[in-house]
């Protein structure tokens, strides 16, 4: 894909999505849609981009077309899934768009998928490598790198961008950030262990090699309390929360400062960098690796 071809695809959708509410899109949408359908799961374009300085940044126009997917569809009735492959007849009881479809997928994908119920809509992309266990759902404009794993009953979000080698582990929730356009989505980079039960939403960026442990949930007003460099990390106006490269985060508490909430012994739920990854931790993590 040149970069021509690209600067094309995203003006046709900008004049696209300029369209007034109320009013029929133009004849080439469904066109536009599936070529920028099918480019999002070839990886060739991405919700969200890594800058020069390390930042992520949303991707405007890929998500005015993820948009114009829904907004130029029909609900219809769709197959169900087995082993994550949707089938192209027998009985259903599911309703959806018929522009974002579940995907097919093909051994010649080197996508590893257990049966029982796991789920990729159209739109997604998922790497050689990657092993879904069942049941677990990967959301329309997703990236999911070669070597990760999602587990059972986790969620990958619209838009979420996860790197390679990651485990999101069971029952965890990589939310979804299709709108506001211009707010980037929730990134997991290369190589980090989302612990199960895990929640990571408002475009939170974990960066590479880190750890959520168990029951962690970072949102954009989560304040991070970093025990080995004594200092607490933030959201800022202008920046989402970011979880430092190597980070062991668990989930810990601190005390209420009132004078009543002090009587009834109350404290609130914050999450704790306790370490930096060492060799320690790579030993008890080595088993990921046979798991794939």
């Amino acid at each position: 894909m040149t970069e021509s071809d690209l600067s094309e695809l995203a003006t046709r959708v900008d004049a696209l999505y300029e369209t007034p509410s109320g009013e029929p899109l133009g004849a080439d949408a469904p066109e536009v849609v599936e070529d920028l359908i099918k480019r999002l799961e070839a990886g060739q374009v991405r919700a969200a981009a890594r800058t020069d300085n390390g930042t992520w940044a949303a991707v405007p126009w890929v998500k005015r077309g993820i948009l114009l997917a829904f907004r130029s569809g029909v609900i219809m009735p769709t197959a169900g899934t087995e082993g994550g492959i949707a089938p192209t007849e027998g009985p259903t009881s599911f309703f959806d768009k018929d522009t974002l479809p579940l995907r097919r997928f093909s051994l010649e994908d080197g996508v590893r998928i257990v049966p029982g119920g796991s789920a990729v809509r159209r739109g997604a992309y998922v790497a050689p490598g990657v092993v879904c266990m069942p049941p677990m759902y990967i959301n329309v404009g997703a990236y999911v790198g070669g070597g990760t794993m999602v587990d059972s009953h986790a969620l990958v979000g619209s838009c979420a961008q996860v790197g390679e080698r990651v485990h999101v582990s069971a029952a965890a929730q990589l939310g979804g950030v299709l709108e506001p356009i211009n707010a980037a989505p929730v990134v997991i980079e290369d190589d980090a262990i989302i612990g199960g039960n895990v929640g990571v939403y408002e475009g939170t960026i974990v960066r590479r090699s880190a750890v959520l442990g168990a029951g962690v949930v970072l949102t954009r007003g989560t304040p991070v309390f970093d025990l080995v460099h004594e200092t607490v990390h933030r959201s800022q106006s202008d920046a989402p929360l970011e979880i430092p490269e190597d980070a062991v985060v668990v989930a810990g508490a601190r005390s209420v400062s009132s004078d009543w909430a002090a009587e009834q012994g109350l404290s609130l739920y914050t999450p704790v960098i306790v370490k930096y990854r060492d060799e320690k931790t790579d030993l008890a993590t080595a088993l990921e690796g046979w798991l794939r």
